[in-house]
């Protein structure tokens, strides 16, 4: 281990330890208000309507939570914002209203993405650019198992009631002890501005900037409208949680072997394949996996699924970040996050449309779309450009279930 590494080590755990419960707690209430929205009776457009402000909060903190950490710095943001999730997590159950969810879930968004910023640019500042791939590594790979560990939590407690929703805002709120008992304190370079382009992003990757925004409509419909999927499909609380777990372990289980790929081929050509995947497996889902079949077959199924859709995000950042110049590479990255902000918003709502509209198929159908669009894009603009032989790559790292750029943090493009 080298020795800057094993320097840094007690903070890096501290970060990590507080990152993995806010996300232990964050997949626990995405996935519960779903399923009590549905035993609420919300109809499916609402309760995609509550997913979608969860995204329109990440974009807002994004923009404006930069403001705040140069104020009063990284430790009291983090407190501050954890300490307001929490409350919100509360306050779920003491107004069960479609129109008051959607405003709690815009502000637990908005709090998240500047927790999720204030620990990204943290661990960026605080690593060597020689050590910076492994720890971003164990930072992408610590937040699928988190989102893992959330999904599996579901069956502890009755929806109906409380428990869970408290259980929620335990874990956010124990995510402030490590952090706020570290001794470190985050680099002074860990705060810094750039500035945004999305026309100027989308000269130079075309392809990125609308794969970015159908990623971000796949994945949010996914985790904010896949419980009530399942839950019309006859399955029990356990069996949902189970299946939400199968796609994000699908998706810590591919991540790896998909960016590999992508380091030694065109990423366009990876995603196309990946986007194919998806589509497929969902239309044979749709069509020829019945009811009464095994529900085994349901969590392979969409953790194949989960396996294609997941680590698409990372490879479209990659191959945006190799058509960027030197010094744009966090303006790329806060101009994704916003592009896939503005996708994850919009997905719930298409998809909550669908199924109210058509029943549960208008989830999958949503996705499929989404899935065939992104297939059909890579491959025209892979005939209108053609990846330049001499390109040098920048080495692939994995992003969590909801990634977040980080625009405070100048070091972490470079490892782009």
């Amino acid at each position: 281990m080298p020795t800057s590494l094993r320097a840094t080590l007690p903070t890096l755990f501290a970060l990590l330890l507080g990152y993995a419960l806010m996300q232990i707690g964050n997949t626990l209430q995405g996935t519960l208000l779903s399923v009590r929205g549905s035993l609420e009776y919300f109809t499916p457009t609402e309760i995609g309507a509550v997913g979608a402000a969860f995204w329109i909060g990440i974009v807002l903190g994004s923009l404006w939570v930069g403001r705040i950490i140069q104020q009063v710095g990284h430790t009291r943001t983090f407190s501050a914002l954890a300490a307001v999730a929490a409350s919100v997590a509360l306050f779920h159950i003491i107004i069960v209203d479609p129109a008051a969810w959607i405003a709690a879930r815009a502000l637990t968004g908005f709090c998240f993405a500047g927790l999720f910023i204030v620990v990204e640019s943290w661990l960026n500042a605080s690593v060597t650019p020689q050590t910076r791939g492994q720890v971003l590594s164990l930072y992408g790979m610590t937040g699928l198992i988190a989102g893992i560990g959330g999904q599996l939590l579901l069956p502890t407690g009755d929806p109906e009631g409380f428990k869970l929703f408290c259980f929620v805002a335990i874990l956010i709120s124990l995510a402030l002890v490590p952090t706020a008992l570290s001794r470190a304190s985050a680099p002074a370079h860990a705060v810094g501005e750039v500035r945004i382009s999305l026309r100027r992003l989308y000269a130079q990757s075309a392809f990125g900037v609308v794969a970015a925004v159908l990623c971000g409509i796949t994945t949010s419909s996914f985790f904010a409208l896949g419980p009530v999927w399942a839950q019309q499909r006859g399955l029990s609380t356990t069996g949902i949680a189970i299946l939400m777990a199968c796609g994000t372990l699908g998706g810590f289980a591919m991540t790896w072997p998909l960016g590999w790929l992508s380091d030694r081929l065109d990423r366009r050509y990876v995603v196309i394949g990946a986007s194919a995947t998806a589509a497929v497996i969902l239309l044979a889902l749709v069509n020829f996996v019945p009811d009464t079949v095994s529900v085994w077959l349901l969590f392979i199924c969409v953790a194949i699924f989960g396996g294609s859709v997941i680590p698409t995000y990372s490879v479209v950042i990659a191959h945006v970040n190799d058509m960027a110049r030197p010094g744009e590479f966090v303006s790329a990255a806060g101009g994704l996050l916003i592009l896939q902000g503005v996708g994850a918003a919009a997905g719930p709502v298409i998809a909550g449309i669908a199924m109210s509209t058509f029943g549960r198929i208008g989830l999958p159908y949503t996705v499929i779309v989404a899935q065939i669009l992104m297939a059909l894009w890579g491959a025209y603009r892979s005939l209108q450009r053609p990846t330049p032989q001499d390109i040098e790559k920048e080495h692939f790292t994995p992003e969590p279930v909801v990634p977040v750029g980080t625009q405070l943090a100048p070091a972490h493009a470079e490892a782009r």
